[in-house]
């Protein structure tokens, strides 16, 4: 009998190391809630803010660099957590991470006080937590992309996704009540002792301690095993579908880092008088039933026949499309109830960028998803800094949020036209031509 070809081989034992349908179920609530947590540790700062200024004494430039630290470290490990990701697998540095990142959150308080420099310390420390939650998704990536079918690639990505909107919330409802009754640091030891219990289960549970050391042999080795397991980056570079899906996750982080720096101060700003907490918990309410359906509507549509890029493509015109319509409304309503709704209608359907852009990159190159995906999501974060940036001059040149709201739908528009053009689903990883799928 001829051997198989090694790209075939390795086709073939990608599929037999895929979860059974007991195991995706299993690990998809882990991860969903795992995800939910490295964003509890994410927003515990911006939630304690205030109350730490007034501890620390700092005014609003000196808590500025606290809260924006977390991304320094953020953008320079994606790449990295992607990397490792595929090479020694996305579960293992996910675990590894969160425990770093559990017990860094869990220590702030502690942290905070060493010495009488509280502004260097504290942000020492969200540079450090930027650093090990930057590896998360690109690793999370890598992992879906190596033990999930295609056919249910949407809807695990998007249920684990949805962990970011749950997170959030619990931190800015469970977290608020605890400011007010045991101050800040409480909201600290709440997020870091999650995150450090959910560690123990998944390693008691889900992951044996024989992997977990040859994991961290890997590591200790470091650069003699990426030498010998090499990306191609030339094959992946020279492909349009390949930029295409940098292009569109770019806009999409781009976009959605605006909305979310900016509108909390656009209802602030045009209704003084309106309960803060109707919008900035109202949009979250409505993205997790959102990104759960997206979800389950593209793998429901490829099991139906069509074509898998002819799905992430629809999904993208929801997510980075009609999105950007509804961030356009939000500048020419003066109504309280109707600007809830636009942006309601906004952040929900980006979600649907999970199922159309964040697994077209699983699509494209399963066998290094978390690298691909770290390049994408590195340079999304970038455009993001710089877009929430240039919105605020914009604002302040214009005296207009209209003109914020525009530089939102352009981004989004010019990342969906480049999708529309050159996405493809088709596998560029692999040197064999496939038939597109």
């Amino acid at each position: 009998m001829q051997p198989l070809p090694p790209e075939e081989a390795r086709r073939d034992g990608a599929e037999d190391a895929q979860w059974s349908r007991p195991e995706c179920q299993a690990w998809t609530g882990t991860l969903l809630l795992g995800t939910g947590l490295l964003y509890c540790a994410r927003v515990s700062v911006p939630v304690c803010a205030v109350s730490m200024s007034q501890d620390f004494g700092w005014n609003k430039k000196e808590a500025g660099i606290v809260l924006s630290s977390f991304f320094w470290g953020y953008c320079l490990t994606q790449v990295v957590g992607g990397h490792l990701g595929d090479r020694i697998g996305g579960e293992k540095v996910i675990l590894l991470s969160a425990s770093a990142w559990g017990f860094i959150t869990a220590a702030t308080p502690l942290l905070a006080r060493l010495s009488s420099a509280h502004l260097v310390l504290m942000t020492f420390s969200r540079i450090l937590t930027g650093l090990l939650q930057g590896v998360y998704f690109p690793a999370l990536t890598s992992l879906l992309s190596q033990k999930v079918r295609e056919s249910e690639r949407a809807f695990t990505y998007s249920a684990v996704g949805a962990g970011s909107q749950f997170g959030t919330l619990v931190t800015g409802a469970v977290g608020s009540l605890l400011l007010d009754r045991y101050g800040w640091p409480s909201v600290f030891y709440f997020s870091g002792g999650l995150t450090l219990l959910w560690v123990c289960y998944v390693h008691r549970y889900l992951l044996s301690e024989k992997d977990l050391i040859l994991a961290l042999g890997v590591l200790v080795r470091g650069l003699r095993v990426s030498r010998r397991t090499k990306v191609p980056w030339r094959q992946l570079f020279r492909k349009p579908s390949v930029w295409a899906a940098i292009s569109a996750q770019l806009s999409s982080a781009c976009a959605l880092f605006i909305l979310l720096s900016w509108l909390p101060t656009f209802f602030k700003e045009t209704f003084p008088s309106s309960k803060g907490w109707v919008f900035n918990v109202v949009p979250w309410l409505v993205a997790i039933p959102a990104g759960l359906f997206s979800g389950f509507l593209s793998d429901h549509l490829i099991n139906q026949g069509y074509r898998t890029i002819t799905v992430r493509k629809f999904m993208q015109v929801m997510g980075l499309g009609l999105s950007s319509v509804f961030a356009l409304c939000l500048g020419h309503t003066s109504s309280f109830c109707k600007s809830v709704v636009f942006a309601s209608a906004s952040i929900g359907l980006q979600t649907f960028n999970h199922s159309g852009i964040s697994v077209n990159i699983q699509d494209l190159a399963p066998s290094c998803a978390g690298f691909l995906f770290g390049v994408a999501n590195t340079a999304g974060a970038l455009a993001g800094v710089v877009g929430v940036c240039l919105g605020g001059y914009l604002i302040e040149t214009t005296g207009s949020w209209t003109s914020m709201f525009s530089l939102v739908a352009a981004i989004s528009s010019l990342g969906l036209c480049i999708f529309l053009l050159f996405g493809e689903a088709q596998r560029v990883d692999l040197s064999p031509t496939h038939e597109d799928l």
